[in-house]
């Protein structure tokens, strides 16, 4: 392997898992500062305990992510530094602003509201949860704004070969942001739905595997308490009850905001990329069908080594232009259009290193694009599924008994996932053999791109790459065992273990009901970093 592949891996590696930890922080987070408006509006007792249970999850997974991102940012200069010095005249502005919400908006608001029970007005803590939430919406929205950039240049001109910003409105609404940017958000949404929706369910097994809740002749749920198990009350019912609910309700909602923004940015990379999207539907010649099922060598670049088994007339068309007529320009096309406007070989320059000079391959790998595309729409589909299904199991107030179908739930979380992750490296390795991919709409020498080739650190060695790849997925894989062991056991732990005064009732102090204060506790209760420890 040359240092470029090496390279490529390692920044592979750590951005899908960074990418675990994104859309369920962006997704969850909004979810749960619903639940704690809930809260605030009503009330009612179920909708605190499902702000700190969440909540608590919620934590975890967000300092896993900040830990995650900031590598993503060392790998630029230390990995990437010839891209550095290319893009940095762009990348400046939204990574700069990014930064700013993510380590100071975020984290200091984020901080108030983990520190604030019980000290802050409920307003104010409630609203400094919305400002932590919204930043990293924004905050997303400046990252997208960068990727987009690489996807279609605009805003720059060429100033001794690299690209400066000349509109930086162009580039912050740039059209492939705009649409990128609530494809990304409904996707994490619906990770967020699908995680309540497992977690909720197998909590509402236990409860009826424990004898808490049983049904009654006609299949609704009676439910039960337990004198035993901390924090297993009726309210504890209404917790998991109304989690799994949301959870179902905004993983549909998001499926179908993931399917109609999907569809604008499909239309959208017919356009900007087509061999991308070619290469995605194995469109090997020009046409109008859609391949449901196509057969061909892994990890090969030639068409001749493609058989379409199933096709669907029209479909590539509508999904490329709106209509079932328009031809689609296949690979066999593209390439002769894109080896005379951007060149057969590399530039037989140094920065290529042993690559100068050698042909370029403009069909990504088709196997990663084709079958990337379909788990993308087969997982995001199974979610949307599930979701329906769960939402209609539960209209009696409880799941069935199965152990089976509660573990089912339980690998369901895995499908947003594997739908997010599939997404992206569909976009990214779609994109090669560029790392900035250019601009149909740009003409001549004013032609902004570069090729990944040209990307890498000139000065890193293999051997400090290789050990910095397997230094780093050894650490990312010890981490994701304590994010799971942690998250296993809170999930485990229920309410509870996110609230611990419910282990100390107000009752048992001298025997006297002292009240409640404004978060549910005690007013002299237990230490207000229960909730963060």
């Amino acid at each position: 392997m040359e240092a470029l592949d090496i390279a490529r891996w390692q920044f592979g590696i750590t951005t899908v898992y960074h990418f675990l930890m994104v859309p369920l922080t962006i997704g969850l987070g909004l979810v749960v500062a619903v639940m704690q408006t809930f809260w605030h509006r009503t009330g009612k007792d179920e909708y605190l305990r499902m702000t700190k249970f969440w909540g608590k999850l919620f934590l975890i997974n967000f300092i896993m992510g900040v830990a995650t991102g900031i590598v993503q940012e060392f790998q630029f200069g230390m990995a990437w530094s010839e891209y550095s010095r290319f893009v940095g005249d762009v990348f400046g502005a939204p990574l700069a602003m990014e930064a700013l919400l993510a380590f100071f908006v975020e984290s200091t608001f984020l901080g108030l509201w983990i520190f604030g029970w019980k000290k802050l007005p409920k307003a104010v803590h409630l609203a400094c949860l919305w400002v932590a939430v919204v930043g990293s919406v924004i905050s997303a929205y400046f990252i997208i704004v960068a990727n987009s950039w690489m996807q279609h240049p605009v805003g720059v001109k060429l100033v001794n070969g690299h690209p400066q910003m000349v509109d930086a409105w162009a580039v912050f609404t740039n059209n492939t942001a705009l649409v990128a940017f609530p494809h990304t958000i409904m996707g994490a949404l619906a990770v967020a739905g699908g995680f309540l929706l497992g977690i909720a369910w197998y909590h509402l097994w236990r409860r009826r595997h424990d004898g808490i809740d049983t049904v009654d002749a006609n299949g609704y749920v009676v439910v039960g308490e337990s004198a035993t198990i901390l924090g297993r009350d009726k309210r504890d019912h209404k917790v998991w009850l109304t989690s799994l609910r949301i959870g179902a309700v905004v993983a549909m909602i998001s499926f179908a905001g993931t399917a109609i923004t999907g569809d604008l940015q499909g239309k959208l990379m017919f356009e900007q990329q087509p061999m991308k999207m070619a290469a995605a539907e194995a469109a090997c010649h020009d046409g109008t069908s859609f391949s449901v099922l196509s057969w061909g060598d892994v990890g090969s670049r030639n068409c001749d080594d493609v058989v379409a088994l199933i096709e669907v007339p029209g479909l590539l068309s509508f999904l490329a232009h709106g209509d079932f007529s328009t031809e689609v320009k296949g690979v066999n096309t593209l390439v002769p259009e894109y080896q005379a406007k951007y060149g057969t070989n590399l530039p037989d320059n140094p920065i290529y290193g042993d690559r100068a000079g050698s042909d370029v391959q403009y069909v990504p790998v088709m196997a990663v694009t084709y079958w990337g595309f379909r788990m993308m729409i087969g997982f995001g589909g199974i979610a949307a599924l599930a979701a329906f299904v769960a939402f209609f199991v539960v209209r009696k107030g409880t799941v069935p008994q199965s152990k089976w179908l509660m573990r089912l739930a339980l690998f369901g979380i895995l499908a947003p996932f594997g739908a997010n992750s599939a997404g992206w490296i569909f976009t990214e390795l779609g994109r090669q053999p560029f790392v900035v991919a250019p601009n149909p709409q740009m003409n001549g020498i004013d032609q902004v791109f570069m090729f990944t080739a040209a990307a890498v650190s000139p000065g890193v060695s293999i051997g400090e790459l290789l050990f910095s790849v397997i230094a780093l997925t050894a650490v990312y894989a010890v981490l994701l065992v304590v994010e799971v062991g942690l998250l296993v056991t809170y999930i485990r732990g229920g309410v509870a273990s996110a609230m611990p005064e419910l282990a100390h009732p107000p009752a048992a102090a001298g025997g006297k009901d002292k009240g409640k204060d404004h978060d549910g506790g005690t007013p002299d209760g237990d230490d207000v970093l229960a909730f963060a420890y």
